[in-house]
């Protein structure tokens, strides 16, 4: 088939190289193969860490009547720049990132500052499951299960002061666990922010599992952010450390690029980003594209914390 350029095509448009590869390895090793099974392909590799079910988790009060990403697509295409920058890289390199023990810092403006391991930052929180639509600012988006428990509790274990009014997040630095962050693709750790009103809001989670499982490294093991109202770039991944500040803090991407990543990142259909359109998304795993909706779909729970402001402004 000869190729044809077509000049409305975008970078979001494209095959990703991981699903081209394993189809046309599945029609060599066929002898016949139809569309429907082309259609019904599972794209990605095997996922290199191992799953553990998580016990006492209770259904979350927030959940969408949408169908979830398979378990294998979400842990299999991920974006985790620490462990490289493919989407593949991740669940090629997760099994070297030790997760047991952990620890995390929780200072700055807080009344009660101080380094907690995972299991005692864990005991007084029962966890339980979200449904949430989370979207890549590459136009591609899942539905995943997560298991956590809403960061606005965790913080106000620490008492924040008066003067606290943005939380800050760090990813561990440790180009050895790490290997992407021997690279200079961003500013080493990785560091992302929020609100404290966005923090405290209780759609806001800490998550340490996903689909009734501990987190796979790969997508962000043992605790990352999950914020589903704003672009994926905002959920750090294997967060070390929580800081509460007086001052907007620095982020990663917004720090890398600021004209393409704002610190808000409200998915926003109307603000297209610099190089491609963002008015539309593809599920993982589908082939339509669907309509992006203002906030993701959360407008009705979120929009009042951004009433006034210029969205195309505060991106």
């Amino acid at each position: 088939m000869p190729f044809r350029w077509n000049p409305e095509l975008q970078s979001q448009d494209i095959t990703p190289e991981s699903w081209f590869r394993e189809r046309r390895r599945l029609l060599q090793g066929a002898a016949v193969v139809g569309a429907g099974v082309l259609l019904g392909v599972e794209p990605f590799g095997e996922v290199t860490a191992k799953s553990e079910p998580l016990s006492d988790v209770r259904p979350g009060v927030v959940t969408l009547d949408e169908a979830q990403t398979p378990f294998k697509d979400a842990t299999g295409y991920c974006n985790f720049y620490e462990l490289g920058s493919g989407k593949e890289d991740p669940s090629r390199h997760g099994g070297k990132l030790v997760t047991d023990p952990w620890s995390v810092l929780i200072d700055g403006e807080v009344a009660r500052p101080g380094s907690v391991s995972l299991e005692e930052l864990l005991k007084p929180h029962p966890l339980e499951e979200r449904v949430y639509r989370m979207r890549c600012v590459e136009a591609w988006s899942m539905v995943i299960p997560w298991v956590g428990f809403p960061l606005g509790d965790l913080l106000k274990r620490f008492e924040p002061t008066p003067k606290a009014r943005y939380v800050a997040f760090e990813t561990l630095h440790d180009p050895k666990q790490l290997p992407g962050q021997s690279r200079n693709v961003l500013q080493w750790p990785y560091r992302e922010g929020l609100r404290l009103d966005e923090a405290m809001h209780p759609l806001t989670i800490l998550a340490v599992g996903m689909y009734g499982q501990r987190l796979p490294n790969q997508n962000g093991a043992p605790l990352r952010l999950v914020v589903p109202w704003k672009y994926g770039f905002k959920g750090i991944k294997s967060i070390v450390r929580i800081t509460l500040t007086e001052q907007q803090p620095v982020t990663s991407w917004n720090l890398q690029a600021p004209e393409e990543y704002g610190f808000f990142a409200n998915v926003n259909p109307e603000v297209p980003h610099p190089r491609w359109e963002q008015s539309s998304e593809r599920r993982l795993g589908e082939f339509r594209r669907r309509e992006t909706l203002p906030f993701n779909g959360y407008a009705a729970q979120v929009a009042s914390l951004y009433a006034g402001m210029d969205l195309a402004r505060y991106f």
